[in-house]
């Protein structure tokens, strides 16, 4: 079993930035491959970035690309997303999650824990 704990969410103007972090309960954190999601009221969880398990590799949503950077401190077992030019549609309930795995994958199906989510709040 993993523990994920994000922290950093809050109220921000357009424009703005905000960074989250998700840290993780064990030190088998370090060989997997983490993720961000994010889900607003009404619609489905949506993949926002990924990383592998050295960091070497990221991915992201189209809608974030440029603006958003995901990393990672495999001493501190804790992911980050830097999250910059925030736009009101980026106002959602934020998740990181854990694979099992390594590799970079935007599926939340590839992903086995979950964190409880942090509120992100964009204001126009």
């Amino acid at each position: 079993q993993v523990q994920l704990v994000e922290s950093g969410g809050g109220l921000v103007q357009a424009g703005g930035s905000l960074r989250l972090s998700c840290a993780a309960s064990r030190r088998t954190f370090s060989s997997r491959s983490m993720g961000w999601f994010r889900q607003a009221p009404g619609k489905e969880r949506e993949f926002v970035a990924a990383i592998t398990s050295s960091g070497g590799s990221t991915l992201y949503a189209d809608s974030v690309k440029g603006r958003f950077t995901i990393s990672r401190d495999n001493v501190k077992t804790t992911v980050y997303l830097q999250m910059n030019s925030l736009k009101p549609e980026d106002t959602a309930v934020y998740y990181c999650a854990i694979s099992s795995r390594d590799g970079l994958d935007s599926s939340r199906f590839w992903y086995d824990y979950w964190g409880q989510g942090t509120q992100v709040t964009v204001s126009s």
